[in-house]
């Protein structure tokens, strides 16, 4: 079995949800399917065709993420980001999986959101008292 040396700085948010991209968003769109987000960065899946982008290829994005909030509840939050194809995988003969950097982080952390509900909850009991 294989050990993998984990660098990632944050948890990962895992969902399946579409999501909008283009090298130019003045041209026609390519539609995927996210896998993983983080602050930084987002994974998603494509067919392996013409529109399926390549590394190191400028990319912008339209895509949404679910902010949860009490009581299990979520809202989707809407971001277009641009960045810089990082990786990409094949996943089979018909799809590949793009992992793309943006130049601006997202505003929170999709994969930690409990944690900084927690921290948020602390902090406001703790001036209130």
């Amino acid at each position: 079995m294989k050990e993998y040396d984990d660098r990632r700085t944050e948890q990962r948010l895992r969902y399946y949800w579409p999501i909008w991209f283009a090298e130019d968003f003045n041209t026609a769109l390519s539609q995927g399917q996210m896998v993983d987000i983080s602050s930084r960065a987002a994974a998603f899946t494509c067919y392996a065709d013409n529109g399926c982008p390549n590394y190191g290829q400028h990319l912008t994005a339209r895509f949404s993420v679910p902010r949860y909030g009490e009581e299990g509840s979520f809202d989707m939050a809407n971001f277009t980001r641009s960045g810089y194809v990082y990786r990409i995988d094949n996943v089979n003969n018909f799809l590949r999986r793009i992992v793309v950097q943006f130049a601006e982080p997202l505003p929170f952390r999709p994969g930690e959101q409990e944690n900084e509900e927690a921290e948020m909850q602390q902090i406001l009991e703790s001036a209130t008292v």
